[in-house]
């Protein structure tokens, strides 16, 4: 245990001291350089910290969870967000970045009005505090209180261990978005990023040698031809995700987590250019196509390894990592875990201080404030934003459902009409902001009614997909009656910022769609989850099809030139 804590302490101070190093030069002093870094992040950067913001316990302890009392059909929450990455590259980000937007809002007042953008808000505010923040917190102190084994050393009550670490993640992590801003949280996301993805990779690779008595072959051949099945990630219908999930209400989360989500978008807002914007993006969707080696085989391993009947199930992730990491590997892959927690942590708090200083302030006070009055004032709003997080984090222990579907269930209530709004702005150009929040408030109350009081026995994911076609055509009916002058894009550069277009864009969004499809058809019977698949075939199918599209897009390019 000594051993674990040294190493920890050691790798999170290293982290922070280089994070202090690039950050403590940068001018803070005005709102760009507080809330967008500046615009001057460049692709690396934009594409670590997006992942890193996502990626946190809620997915390493939530995802694996799911996987071990199961099989992957939970990917589908997760490798299929390549699609709306690859949306907010090629169409989206151009948009954002030459209306000159701080926060998502601002293209609801453009297109609805002042009304619908303080709605929208809100939301963000609502689904970041109560929902998205206290998640990381909690799942973060399931992972420390389970490998530092805080109850037995301090003598403390599982909820007390709970408590006391949520608090202590939550002043750290409030000291990076509150006092470095954007940058200082995007920085220090990368260097976290790489620690992540080293520490996350040790956990799978030590599992299998603990599986196989110390043969890493002896472990990979035996989760290969036992209970194969769970490495299926096309579900049926008693599964976490079934398939035509995967079409419906999941598909329209993921556009609303990756396309419209302050949080996420915040860090491609702050490009230095838009090549670099469109670099980040698709860099953060490659990584996502290699998600299930961290946050699903862990859960597998832990099956086979723990066996089956762990309860609570969001315990066998930091269980195995008790079981197979040394001591001193365990204190690098809790820093590790660490930085991913107080990414999420910083990253949404900051957004939130973003959203309430730029939406929300204006229209209860009418007070022109300095740019440096508004950074103060920021400051203290995150403060109390961190404060209500570390109240409402504890009280995840209550649910009954595992956390990540837990949240995922809750989360419905906002994500589903924020993309409703988002499709009808951005193809429709005359229904009028009281049509959007009249939809926008009925769905709040259709999903309650289905889900919590009525407990209507079908997939919430169902009656996510069901409710944005409903929330979309209710729009659409209201538009015939409540129209607005149509509505006109601006065309004006206001970011002064340079877009053009990275040339590879196009070819590299094609091979990733391209890796997508095969991800799912390597986790599926045609590949390893059957004893009757070939997954050297399919990975054989890839590499062809790849080699195709790469002689498609140079042919094209030579014609153009």
């Amino acid at each position: 245990m000594f051993l674990t804590i040294i190493s920890f302490l050691v790798v999170t101070g290293i982290v922070a001291y280089i994070s202090y190093l690039k950050t403590k030069n940068d001018d803070l002093s005005t709102s760009k350089g507080y809330f967008l870094a500046g615009r001057g992040l460049g692709g690396l950067v934009i594409g670590c910290s997006m992942v890193l913001t996502s990626l946190s316990t809620e997915q390493l302890i939530g995802v694996n969870a799911v996987s071990y009392t199961g099989n992957f059909s939970i990917i589908a929450w997760t490798v299929q967000s390549v699609i709306p990455l690859c949306f907010l590259a090629l169409y989206l980000l151009p948009k954002y970045i030459r209306n000159g937007y701080t926060t998502i809002p601002e293209f609801f007042e453009a297109r609805f009005d002042r009304q619908t953008r303080l709605i929208m808000s809100v939301f963000f505010l609502v689904f970041y505090l109560f929902i998205v923040i206290p998640t990381a917190l909690y799942t973060g102190a399931i992972a420390f209180n389970k490998i530092f084994n805080l109850e037995v050393i301090f003598g403390l009550s599982y909820g007390e261990a709970i408590v006391y670490t949520v608090i202590a993640i939550g002043v750290v992590g409030a000291i990076y978005a509150i006092f470095g801003g954007l940058k200082a949280v995007a920085v220090s996301d990368t260097l976290n990023a790489v620690l992540l993805v080293i520490g996350a990779l040790l956990v799978p690779i030590f599992a299998l040698a603990h599986l196989g008595d110390g043969s890493f072959s002896a472990g990979l051949k035996t989760i290969t031809t036992t209970h194969i099945e769970k490495f299926n990630a096309i579900g049926s219908a008693t599964d976490a995700v079934p398939w035509p999930a995967m079409f419906t209400g999941i598909l329209i989360v993921n556009f609303f987590y990756w396309t419209t989500n302050q949080a996420i978008v915040q860090r491609a807002l702050g490009a230095r250019d838009l090549k670099a914007g469109q670099k980040g993006i698709l860099i953060a969707a490659l990584f996502l196509l290699t998600l299930p080696i961290i946050l699903n085989l862990p859960g597998l391993l832990s099956f086979h390894i723990l066996g089956d009947g762990i309860k609570p199930t969001d315990a066998s992730y930091p269980m195995l990592v008790n079981t197979v990491l040394p001591s001193w590997l365990q204190g690098f892959f809790i820093a590790a875990l660490f930085g991913a927690i107080l990414s999420t942590f910083n990253s949404f708090l900051n957004s939130a201080a973003t959203i309430f200083c730029k939406d929300l302030l204006p229209a209860f006070s009418k007070k022109q404030r300095t740019d440096q009055e508004l950074i103060i004032y920021a400051k203290k709003v995150s403060t109390w934003f961190a404060i209500i997080t570390m109240i409402m984090g504890p009280m995840l222990m209550f649910g009954s459902d595992g956390i990540f579907l837990l949240t995922k269930r809750f989360a419905g209530f906002m994500n589903i009409p924020i993309v409703a709004l988002f499709a009808v702005g951005l193809f429709n150009r005359t229904v009028s902001g009281l049509a959007a929040r009249i939809a926008l408030f009925a769905h709040v109350v259709l999903y309650f009614c289905i889900v919590w009081v009525f407990q209507v026995k079908i997939n919430f994911v169902y009656v996510m997909g069901a409710l944005f076609v409903f929330d979309v055509l209710l729009m659409l009916l209201l538009g015939q009656f409540l129209k607005r002058e149509p509505y006109v894009e601006n065309k004006e550069n206001k970011s002064n910022v340079d877009l053009t277009y990275w040339e590879h864009a196009k070819v590299t969004v094609a091979s990733l769609v391209l890796g997508l499809i095969t991800v799912h058809a390597f986790l599926s019977p045609l590949g390893i989850a059957s004893a009757d698949g070939n997954p050297s075939i399919v990975l054989g199918i890839w590499a062809v099809l790849q080699v195709i599209v790469l002689i498609v897009f140079r042919h094209k390019a030579t014609i153009a030139k």
